[in-house]
């Protein structure tokens, strides 16, 4: 069961204002963020209110020329739509000039947000954010998606105590896309999280998916009849984040807020394109960045920040991550921003608050840091480009303060070994079906094998044959290549190899050691 949204600060207030709004036929609009959370969060939104009868539009800043969040040049555009309401998904917490220049216009604002909050709050007509000081509400690792659910179920109790029809609605077709966002933003996944992710899933498996979903799993070549928590946070959510990533993050969210098939058929189709080009950037900037992170790791530096001006944008938070996962370390990726400003994505390991380090930082270098907000694992900021040697050794200080040498070391956690009788379709296929993510990993394990023979594939991975236990099972080591050898110990998942309606039993190695 789902943890009731009465604790939750301020979410009467906001259903209140969505509810006065609507009667009073005014117009709401979501200004969404342009992730993977802040498209799904739109896509419930405005999915969830025109089943309250809404007149309701959005907007969602380009990553490249507005920037984050509800910036005053954003108001002015969500201003054009003529709103009596503007309410915010998946951002506003940090958006205090954009809800100024919103309540200066006499637009009030109602914030739904999961990210932490700086020092001071917005002016807004309501905030709802489970991380905001004085709220009891007990998971406080809800994604923006799974707040604005919660506003609409908040608006439906509402409509429910008046015995108006409209309490009746139809939230539970939401979950396929709340599931999806929850995944992707890689949150805690906290009992109140798998709760949402089980419940969207189940929908996937019986069929039931908006068009949207649908096609998004026909262009990924993936069965959403038995999707687990890794098909959407590795094949479904990525093609959303490409949008936002490389160029108009409102294609995802049009994809996901359609009902007409063709139309969802297409913009499926244009995702999968411009996730291939994502790819392609990506893999050129991951080269470069890791060639300079490689310099860094020699040393005896605890962190990673590396920058270059002509390293697109889009892509910069996940090389931080590949670095961090790589390196082991705190991790910072710059790219350029406006005129004299670099623009960062930030990715850490568990021992240190990325946020609350940045935070320190600028509170010891006045002047650097422009702006920034974020997580325990995952922050941006941008800076002022004359002082990155200044940031770099900042930050540097402010993780060596924090972190001991044993915080770098790798830990390969695993549930034991699997025997040759383990190694099945059925315990594969059961462990795809299920909901695992941050802070509850899929099951992975540590097994002897025999090396059989080994493949390149694209001149950068390596595909096995072994046997364990006597038993031969196929296994694929992506990103290393490694052309000869005999007796290994791996750390593996196990997952389904599906080839020309063949299902078979693969290992994907996460390492290898040699004997």
């Amino acid at each position: 069961m789902l943890l009731a949204p009465s604790s939750m600060k301020d979410i009467g207030v906001a259903a209140l204002r969505i509810e006065e709004t609507i009667a009073a036929n005014g117009h709401i609009v979501i200004v969404a963020d342009y992730d993977a959370d802040g498209a799904t969060a739109c896509a419930i939104a405005v999915r969830g209110l025109r089943m309250f009868g809404a007149s309701v539009s959005f907007v969602v800043p380009n990553r490249f020329t507005d920037g984050y969040g509800l910036s005053p040049a954003l108001v002015d555009r969500a201003l054009e739509h003529k709103p009596a309401l503007i309410v915010t998904v998946d951002n506003g917490i940090a958006a205090l000039a954009g809800i100024d220049a919103a309540n200066a216009k006499g637009v009030p604002v109602v914030v739904t947000d999961h990210h932490l909050a700086g020092d001071a709050l917005p002016k807004a007509a309501a905030i709802v954010n489970p991380n905001q000081p004085g709220c009891a509400f007990p998971s406080k690792n809800l994604a923006g998606c799974g707040v604005m659910f919660y506003v609409l179920i908040e608006l439906r109790r509402r409509y429910r105590e008046q015995s108006d029809a409209r309490g009746n609605a139809p939230l539970n077709t939401l979950f396929d896309i709340l599931a999806l966002g929850t995944v992707a933003d890689v949150v805690q996944l906290d009992r109140n999280n798998r709760v949402l992710i089980t419940t969207g899933l189940a929908r996937l498996h019986r069929g039931f998916a908006c068009p949207g979903i649908r096609n998004l799993f026909r262009v990924s070549g993936r069965s959403m009849e038995a999707a687990g928590a890794i098909d959407l946070g590795f094949y479904i959510g990525p093609r959303i984040n490409a949008a936002g990533r490389m160029d108009d993050a409102s294609v995802g969210i049009r994809c996901l807020i359609t009902d007409d098939e063709q139309e969802a058929a297409s913009l499926a189709e244009a995702l999968e394109q411009t996730n291939q080009l994502r790819k392609a950037v990506q893999a050129d900037i991951q080269e470069e960045a890791e060639a300079l992170a490689q310099g860094i790791a020699a040393t005896d530096d605890f962190s990673i920040v590396v920058a270059n001006p002509y390293w697109h944008e889009g892509v910069i938070g996940i090389v931080a991550g590949r670095l961090k996962e790589r390196f082991r370390r705190p991790a910072i990726v710059f790219a350029a921003g406006e005129e004299g400003l670099l623009k960062g994505s930030c990715r850490s390991i568990l021992a240190l608050h990325m946020r609350d380090a940045i935070d320190a930082v600028d509170r010891r270098l006045p002047g650097c840091i422009v702006k920034f907000g974020g997580h325990a694992m995952a922050a941006g900021l941008t800076i002022n480009a004359a002082m990155f040697d200044q940031f770099r050794q900042a930050f540097e200080d402010q993780v060596r303060a924090s972190l001991k040498p044993a915080d770098l070391e790798e830990v390969v956690e695993h549930d034991g070994p699997l025997s040759a009788e383990d190694l099945t379709v059925e315990n594969a296929d059961w462990i795809r079906r299920g909901v695992w993510g941050q802070g509850f990993p899929a099951p992975s394990f540590l097994m002897r094998a025999r090396v059989r023979s080994t493949r390149i594939l694209k001149d950068k991975h390596t595909k096995f044959a072994l046997n364990i236990d006597g038993r031969p099972v196929d296994a694929i080591l992506f990103n290393q290549v490694i052309e000869h050898a005999e007796d290994l110990t791996v750390h593996a998942k196990l997952e389904i190899n599906e080839w020309n309606g063949r299902r078979s039993v693969q290992l994907m190695l996460e390492r290898v050691i040699s004997d």
